[in-house]
């Protein structure tokens, strides 16, 4: 049975986070390792690598070659995608903080430079051992960055599709209903698309905060109790309706206007004709 974990971020929203399996991540690493490999084979055919290697300059050159295929280019990925090399975003994993936050610099340098002896020196032995042996499946790494591995692949989402609650529609249609700020409409909308996804405790608090935003802008209030996102859904369906309709007619007006002001005066002859 797969194990969820909470995590309330910066900003207060629930996170459930799934640890990544040991297999993803292995394949994931095996992917990293194929790509690093490319890296290091396109350098050292440019560069006389091998003809050095029995100079001091060569020898210096290839410990510095190394550092950065093994420690310096795996974590500049892992800071500049916020946890995710190309092996994860294949495997759908991505490393985040303890806490559920986006990693730094700092967390990405400390798992690349114990990754060199775990991962690289021993072939991912510790790595494994260590990760075998706790819940999250951290390697050492991990526990000294302190960050762990999750899933982030989501489900294929059906088409969202915005309409009114039918119980709602005789009362919505007739309740006046003010212009409210685009960003409220937009997580109004983020939010129903996204509320079967959510943790219920973070989808109940957020819906209710929308529905006290939103119904500044309604009069009367619903004649009846109502759920949090019918309310939403219905207030903001019937919005965007009425904000067509103006839309519509405001166009027809401007094509109508146009059109009478190309017309030529009477007795005037079209040349196009």
């Amino acid at each position: 049975m797969a194990v969820y974990e909470q995590h309330i971020i910066g900003e207060g929203v629930i996170l459930d986070s799934r640890p990544a399996s040991f297999m993803s991540r292995g394949l994931g690493w095996l992917i990293d390792i194929c790509v690093l490999f490319l890296v290091f084979l396109a350098i050292s055919r440019f560069t006389p690598l091998f003809e050095w290697m029995s100079s001091s300059a060569g020898s210096a050159f290839a410990i510095a070659l190394l550092a950065f295929i093994t420690v310096i280019l795996p974590a500049c990925i892992e800071t500049l995608s916020r946890g995710r090399s190309l092996g994860k975003w294949a495997m759908g994993t991505q490393i985040i903080r303890d806490d559920g936050g986006p990693i730094s610099a700092r967390h990405a340098f400390i798992r690349a430079s114990v990754g060199l002896g775990e991962l690289w020196l021993t072939l991912g032995c510790v790595a494994l051992f260590s990760s075998l042996f706790n819940n999250r499946g951290k390697r050492l790494g991990d526990f000294l960055a302190g960050t762990y591995a999750v899933r982030v692949r989501v489900p294929k989402r059906t088409r969202f599709t915005l309409q009114p609650t039918p119980a709602l529609t005789p009362w919505v249609s007739q309740a006046e209903i003010s212009k409210f700020p685009d960003g409220l409409a937009l997580s109004a909308r983020q939010f129903l698309s996204k509320a079967g996804s959510m943790h219920p405790g973070s989808r109940a608090a957020t819906g209710n905060e929308l529905v006290a935003a939103l119904s500044r802008f309604v009069q009367p209030q619903p004649p009846f109790p109502v759920a949090p996102e019918d309310f939403i859904a219905s207030v903001v369906a019937e919005r965007a309706r009425r904000e067509i309709i103006v839309e519509n007619r405001r166009s027809q007006r401007k094509n109508s206007l146009q059109h009478t002001l190309e017309k030529l005066p009477l007795g005037i002859e079209n040349p196009e004709n």
